[in-house]
């Protein structure tokens, strides 16, 4: 059981949680499902949403596990008839699918003048990076937001009231090396924040964001950790940029998460992007 910081009273609403499978979003679930909401668990994997879903029951809580392809439109309105069946319209949508592929990377930090006239297929560099490998890592968390929004959105403007909470990332703020797609795909995400909150603001839906630092997931482990389970010098240059010299706990993110909820805690707060990052994002450096 996720432990909580405080709690907020949920009692009623209908959570969807789109990425619920993964370290970070199966967090977010259990939490809100602590508070009372209904906990609707969406992944691309039945079986990655449908545990998630049984530890909650298990701890007393209310979910229910659902595929949804953020990337795809008939899936997500499916996942919606569903909801609607069992539980009502969405209160509250937590857009937290999203990620980063190797599609969409380089290899190297830096361009170097001897890497314009290499050869070797494993080294690739901006000039090699393919338009379609990025457009899948931007699509993955930029359409990966809005089409899951247009799909649960609706149903908020009609009753007036609702709460968006999309993930964005360090990377919006600080772009890393090596990840260009996802760097500029996590900063459209946080200025479609701020544009939405506007958009929104006349029918009562508040749209706001968490931007985390740096947190170990399945997606990212190989990057920080070598088989063996030593650091990798990326890992050494995260923690040198963190002034609290650590990774990230999903708990850490437990207590913005239900301040943005919740609207008697935040009921004025509308189109902001809060870093939860152990103060990398305030560091210069020096």
């Amino acid at each position: 059981m996720v432990k909580l910081p405080f709690k907020v009273d949920l009692t009623g609403k209908v959570v969807v949680i789109t990425g619920a499978g993964g370290v970070l979003c199966s967090g977010f679930a259990k939490a809100i499902a602590q508070c009372g909401a209904k906990v609707v668990v969406t992944d691309r994997s039945i079986e990655c949403a449908k545990a998630v879903a049984d530890e909650i029951v298990a701890d007393g809580g209310e979910a229910m596990p659902l595929v949804a392809n953020v990337l795809d439109r008939a899936s997500c309105e499916a996942a919606h008839e569903a909801i609607l069946a069992a539980y009502g319209p969405c209160d509250i949508l937590i857009n937290g699918a999203g990620g980063n592929n190797p599609k969409g990377s380089t290899t190297k930090e830096y361009l170097f003048p001897e890497d314009l006239t290499n050869t070797d297929p494993d080294i690739k560099t901006f000039f090699d990076l393919d338009p379609d490998g990025v457009g899948f890592v931007f699509n993955l968390n930029f359409l990966g937001t809005l089409i899951p929004t247009q799909v649960f959105a609706r149903d908020m403007a009609e009753k007036n009231h609702g709460n968006i909470i999309n993930i964005s990332s360090m990377n919006a703020f600080r772009p890393l090396t090596k990840i260009p797609a996802y760097s500029g795909a996590k900063a459209a995400v946080s200025n479609f924040t701020q544009w939405l909150a506007v958009h929104f603001s006349k029918v009562g839906v508040r749209v706001n964001a968490i931007a985390p630092g740096f947190f170990v997931t399945k997606q990212n482990k190989d990057l920080l950790f070598n088989p063996d389970g030593t650091p990798t010098p990326r890992t050494g240059k995260i923690l040198g940029g963190t002034p609290m010299d650590r990774f990230g706990e999903t708990d850490d993110l437990t207590g913005t998460l239900l301040y943005l909820c919740d609207d008697g805690a935040s009921g004025f707060v509308d189109g902001v992007v809060i870093p939860v990052d152990g103060g990398f994002n305030a560091y210069s450096g020096v």
